[in-house]
């Protein structure tokens, strides 16, 4: 099984290119556990007053992408998830909001989580949920040292580039909405500082998909991949 990682991206008229991947290997685990139908859980954050506008939106695009059975919980920001939400499910879907209450409110499962996803369950994270993958999460901020390197409306409410635990589920950082909100200069940033060794970051509409021993790439646009250099970082772009 795989990670999924997408770059962010939402319309109601989306057939759900990105997801398809992710739903065939949760079928392919509910078939194994004799259902006929995959249980896909989703796991939101915050919303307010839109809070169930939002969970329908997620629930209506993966039936958009393919047969499945999407239950969604929604907790307040500052509020936690608990192990019940990983029960029974075929697949997981961690969906985007603010980056750093997603990664709060996950963080009394994470260890389930690590050991579901090592036993095959395939992960899907969308952007937030893309973030939080990484061994080290690069989880916001739009300044380094006080000097701006991002529009400070996509700094997830952090003024500093902050990095710290993730999920564990992938070995590289992870930015999202590349091209749209210029967070290719956040990661750029954050590997030429030392924060993260390097890492990738994902165009809306765009899914990197993580193997054991391959990663493919699918989707509307690219997966900008930031490497460390003697002479600062290099970048380069890899296509759908």
């Amino acid at each position: 099984m795989s990670i999924h990682l997408v770059g962010g991206g939402r319309s109601d008229d989306y057939d759900g290119e990105v997801y398809k991947p992710f739903l065939t290997e949760a079928a392919a685990r509910a078939s194994i556990a004799g259902r006929a139908v995959p249980i896909i859980g989703v796991l939101l954050v915050g919303g307010g007053d839109d809070a169930p506008l939002v969970a329908e939106s997620y629930r209506s695009q993966l039936l958009r992408a393919g047969t499945c059975d999407p239950r969604v919980t929604t907790v307040a920001e500052g509020d936690l998830f608990t192990s019940a939400v990983l029960n029974g499910i075929d697949g997981l879907v961690i969906g985007g909001g603010l980056t750093p209450a997603y990664l709060d409110a996950v963080t009394p499962i994470i260890d389930e989580l690590r050991l579901l996803v090592a036993d095959g369950l395939p992960y899907l994270g969308f952007s937030a949920g893309a973030a939080i993958a990484a061994d080290t999460a690069l989880i916001g901020g739009w300044k380094l040292d006080g000097v701006p390197v991002l529009d400070e409306d996509f700094g997830e409410d952090l003024e500093e580039l902050t990095v710290t635990v993730g999920l564990g589920l992938v070995d590289l950082a992870v930015d999202v909405h590349a091209a749209q909100w210029g967070t290719l200069t956040r990661l750029i940033a954050a590997t030429e500082a030392g924060l993260v060794e390097g890492g990738v970051a994902i165009d809306e509409f765009t899914v990197l998909i993580v193997g054991d021993d391959e990663f493919a790439v699918l989707g509307a646009g690219s997966v900008w991949q930031v490497t460390a250099h003697d002479d600062g970082v290099l970048v380069s772009s890899l296509g759908a």
